[in-house]
């Protein structure tokens, strides 16, 4: 087989086993996006709010815990952001080495 066109399968199978991971990732965070909005639906509806700490549950006032929960819920749409672009990148480096 031809050196250059080995090379070019080897860097296609990498970038597709990163876009791979990223996507277990972008995965991840949006589990955890579901889980903080679920949260934040149940804590209007709460008379009284807890936090788990560690393996104890402690009461937390409900304004505090809201605004921990509504930056919590920004950290992760941006991350989710950034695996998506990363993964455009991906697809466009897969695309470019396909056309060569």
């Amino acid at each position: 087989m031809d050196p250059q066109l080995q090379e070019k399968i080897n860097q296609i199978q990498l970038v597709q086993q990163n876009m791979q991971n990223l996507a277990a990732q972008r995965q991840q965070f949006h589990i955890q996006l579901t889980e903080l909005e679920s949260a934040l639906k149940e804590i209007g509806s709460s008379p009284k709010t807890y936090k788990i700490i560690g393996n104890i549950m402690v009461a937390q006032d409900k304004e505090k815990l809201h605004a921990e929960l509504i930056e919590r819920e920004e950290m992760t749409k941006v991350r989710i952001a950034s695996i998506e672009k990363q993964e455009a990148k991906m697809r466009e480096k897969v695309e470019l080495v396909q056309q060569e």
